[in-house]
């Protein structure tokens, strides 16, 4: 059972965290406050729908930079298992592993899957302060594209354009 009832909504301050990106390296939402940050959960490495959505932020990660954007993608399968599928797919951002504890960041976005184990499809963009801009849950079998992500961006942008 998923506990969606207590996925973070836009407004709410974004948990920070701390997961491996490789068997050598971490990467901290908190060391990159100052600019946009797209957090892509997914169920599974290798799965054709997840295959599918990660191979495609990849192809659109030049948009998200034109909003100086960068994007993780997290789920609970291992740095090993990410390294792999990363080189496989060509993907060039951070793949996290929320392995162990196993789901503890979904779990703090309410998005872990208690039943199977697993992170659920689900979105945040969270600004430069850290702070949940957007957040959407997909159905597990669909990819939920980048179309979403792109708008949150652009309403960030001109949230910041008319406050400076």
């Amino acid at each position: 059972m998923t506990d969606t009832g207590s996925m973070l909504m836009a407004g709410q301050q974004a948990p920070d965290f701390v997961l491996p990106s490789s068997p050598q390296q971490s990467v901290s939402l908190g060391g990159l406050r100052g600019a946009p940050t797209i957090l892509a959960f997914y169920p599974a490495d290798w799965s054709p729908v997840c295959s599918d959505q990660m191979a495609l932020y990849e192809t659109v990660r030049p948009m998200f930079a034109e909003f100086n954007a960068t994007i993780l993608g997290l789920s609970v399968d291992g740095v090993w298992c990410h390294v792999a599928f990363a080189q496989n797919r060509g993907i060039g951002y951070p793949l996290l592993s929320d392995f162990e504890p196993k789901g503890d960041v979904a779990r703090r976005y309410g998005v872990y899957n208690f039943a199977e184990g697993i992170c659920e499809r689900a979105l945040f963009v969270v600004d430069g302060e850290g702070v949940v801009a957007w957040s959407y849950l997909s159905p597990r079998g669909m990819n939920p594209g980048a179309d979403g992500i792109l708008a949150a961006l652009e309403e960030l942008d001109t949230r910041q354009e008319v406050h400076t």
